[in-house]
């Protein structure tokens, strides 16, 4: 491999959290540089973040050096993909490994945009003070100087797992469902945020029961003006009624009011209005983007949707994936199906792989996402919103006021799984783990370490940092409570999707 490389900042696609991460992107940035020195490489940086897809067809498209994405905070997948597809010179995603600063979750979303798209990469990552002291970090990165890859070992992985004859049932029961009538995901908007890994489209959905329909997110402030005040003065009395704890006017976030929310109820009433005309059985929801200036966020809509307890509700969660991510979507709604056949509770929740750390000799993951989380997490109980609160999304990010839908999940048995691209077909990664409930102290660091608006949800995933780190395909996972994981691999096999199994705790 060539002795020059050739470092980058791939960006977020709005200004403040760049500027935000920069001085943390920076001394990463020479801290690999220190690393590359001590193993006798010469680095040069490419100026700038690269906060647009234009950057990167600009900035990478001519460079035939080894490249390195310095990976510190969240930024978009195509700020990389669409300088480097194409081209065949090394590529590696190098990430520190933390909470606050979440380059971890922006690297596991690229490498799946780049697998998606047949551009063959490496990842590396540490959470060294000092890189050049972590020793498996640098012989991860010596190997990558010398071949132009890392390689990393599937002992965690498996393609195949036993299943009973009533979990192949039930399987059989739910893909017949799907048969006779595809599952059809309405799509507000695109994919958001650079998640072209999360959109499969017509072409793949079809070949495994499901279909989409798209509707502009416009449709939002149009239609929503519809919605009488009489539905808005009822919903807002059922979430008042139900117990949903609002954090209206806390301190630095004083402009979140009872009118926000009223107004981020009028999207969730428009919505269900958009589903019963289009008999959609699902929803992928763009989310923040697009919108950000005229609309409040979704999240409290988004979380409403995955309850069962909720205004207007038919008794039934509807499924909702936050930034329109049907690798999400698709996993969701067949957990669902298969909850519902075993007599479980319906709720299938929407993450963000966020972080993990040791907790009692076991690895655990800080599951965190913004959006799209029910209330049953916080309670165990369809019906009821106690245990959620809605405090105000950051107004760094969000300039319309709108509060968040979050809670503590309480421990119990999950399984989780994601839908993903690779080679042109749809594989399912599933596994099983357990939820688990911090010490006080423990959990709020955590929290606070993060983003204390959001849901936390503290899980054993059945698999270890560096296995998750080293081949998952995303930075989202689909959870339920309960054990479905038999049927969810019966019934993905049967729906012709390509099954693995991720699973390092008994190998």
């Amino acid at each position: 491999m060539k002795q020059r490389v050739a470092l980058f900042w791939p960006g977020d696609g709005r200004p403040l959290p760049n500027e935000l991460a920069l001085p943390n992107v920076k001394e990463t940035t020479r801290q690999m540089e220190a690393a590359l020195k001590k193993l006798g490489r010469e680095s040069y940086l490419i100026e700038g973040f690269l906060s647009k897809p234009h950057h990167a067809i600009e900035k990478l498209r001519s460079i035939d050096d080894p490249m390195i994405a310095i990976c510190v905070h969240w930024f978009y997948g195509p700020h990389t993909t669409e300088g480097v597809v194409g081209k065949e010179n090394p590529l590696l995603l190098a990430s520190n490994f933390s909470g606050e600063w979440p380059g971890l979750v922006g690297l596991l979303n690229t490498g799946a945009c780049l697998e998606s798209l047949g551009r063959k990469f490496s990842r590396v990552w540490t959470d060294a003070d000092d890189w050049t002291t972590d020793d498996v970090f640098m012989t991860r990165l010596e190997e990558w100087c010398s071949s132009g890859r890392i390689d990393y070992g599937d002992a965690g992985i498996a393609y195949t797992a036993p299943v009973s004859a009533d979990a192949a049932n039930v399987a059989r029961r739910v893909a017949q469902q799907l048969r006779q009538r595809q599952a059809l995901i309405l799509m507000l908007g695109d994919t958001s945020m650079g998640m072209i890994n999360g959109y499969f489209g017509p072409r793949l959905l079809n070949r495994h029961g499901f279909t989409e329909h798209k509707v502009d997110q416009a449709w939002l402030v149009h239609r929503g003006q519809a919605v009488t005040d009489d539905r808005l003065n009822a919903a807002l009395a059922f979430v008042k009624e139900k117990g949903v704890a609002f954090h209206w006017g806390e301190q630095g976030a004083e402009d979140f009011t009872e009118d926000a929310t009223r107004e981020q109820l009028r999207d969730y009433l428009t919505v269900l209005d958009l589903i019963e005309e289009e008999k959609a059985d699902c929803l992928g929801w763009q989310y923040q983007l697009g919108l950000l200036h005229l609309r409040p966020p979704s999240d409290f809509s988004e979380g409403l949707l995955n309850s069962i307890c909720r205004p207007e509700s038919n008794g039934d969660t509807v499924v909702c994936a936050t930034e329109a991510d049907q690798g999400n979507a698709v996993p969701m709604e067949l957990m669902k199906r298969l909850l519902e056949a075993k007599g479980l509770n319906q709720s299938v929740m929407f993450h963000d792989v966020r972080w993990g750390a040791e907790h009692d000799g076991r690895f655990l993951w800080l599951l965190l996402n913004s959006g799209s989380s029910g209330a049953y997490p916080f309670n165990k109980d369809p019906d009821t919103l106690d245990g959620v609160h809605s405090y105000r999304q950051p107004r760094e990010y969000f300039p319309v006021p709108g509060g968040t839908f979050t809670g503590e999940s309480l421990p119990g048995e999950m399984t989780w799984a994601r839908c993903v691209i690779r080679n042109d077909e749809l594989w399912m990664d599933i596994g099983r783990g357990e939820v688990v409930q911090l010490p006080p102290k423990k959990r709020d660091a955590w929290w606070e370490g993060t983003n204390r608006q959001w849901p936390f949800m503290a899980a054993d995933m059945g698999i270890g940092r560096d296995t998750l780190m080293a081949h998952y395909l995303s930075n989202h996972a689909a959870v339920a409570y309960g054990d479905i994981f038999s049927e969810m691999v019966a019934l993905s096999q049967e729906l012709g999707f390509r099954v693995r199994i991720l699973n390092d705790r008994e190998r």
